[in-house]
């Protein structure tokens, strides 16, 4: 149970989906807002300001994409996407539109409520560098502001892709395998999600204007994971 009455955002066009997640998460003691449609979601966003938003991707008008597109244009909060049958490019093409997550129809009570359970706990706060400021070249970390800067202009992460780069950086000129850095950033109930973690890395090295080919600054090990390159 949550020990605050956090609140979600669900949007889907089936009624009886609306209805069926509101309970379970009313019943795990979540505010829960509803909107069956993208415009009303947008207009809901700015009015209640919730946790959380949990999306599905197939609508009519703005499906989920567009929306969790166009969310990102103007705030961090958490998203999740809701995708049937565990389709990967689904998967792939929501996370890269901006979402932490994903939930699979069909899903049980229990696992949709680790799953947002699981991404309000990332969107806290996460700093465990013992410096207040990293930097490596022209990126520069300010932990005790919050902060991501790159040649001297702030780069606008999300709570999952801050956490990423913080454990990254806690952790430069180590190899971190991809279930060590799942379950540190994400919990160990995500440990075999590579593809969220793929995806996610991509999200942040792009942001970075870094080259996976000729990286400055987050390398990989094909099968093995990720590392932060140690500024010189």
């Amino acid at each position: 149970m949550p020990s605050r009455k956090e609140s979600v955002l669900v949007v889907d066009d089936d009624a009886r989906m609306l209805r069926m997640i509101q309970m379970i998460l009313g019943a795990e003691g979540y505010q829960v807002f509803m909107a069956s449609n993208g415009e009303a979601a947008l207009k809901m966003l700015v009015a209640e300001n919730p946790d959380l938003a949990l999306l599905d991707i197939m609508m009519p008008g703005i499906d989920g994409y567009t929306l969790c597109r166009r969310i990102r244009e103007f705030s961090k909060i958490p998203i999740i996407i809701v995708t049937a049958k565990g389709n990967v490019q689904e998967i792939a093409q929501g996370l890269e539109c901006g979402a932490d997550d994903y939930v699979i129809k069909p899903f049980s009570s229990k696992v949709l409520a680790a799953r947002v359970n699981a991404v309000l706990r990332r969107a806290k706060t996460w700093d465990k560098h013992l410096e207040p400021i990293f930097q490596s070249g022209d990126l520069v970390m300010d932990f005790a502001h919050h902060q991501v800067t790159l040649a001297g202009k702030q780069i606008e992460l999300t709570a999952t892709e801050y956490k990423l780069l913080s454990y990254l950086i806690h952790n430069a000129g180590r190899l971190a395998t991809s279930d060590q850095i799942l379950e540190a950033v994400w919990g160990e109930e995500y440990i075999g999600e590579h593809l969220l973690l793929r995806v996610n890395i991509a999200r942040l090295r792009h942001k970075l204007g870094d080259d996976s080919k000729e990286p400055k600054f987050i390398a990989s090990r094909i099968g093995i994971g990720y590392m932060f390159l140690k500024p010189s």
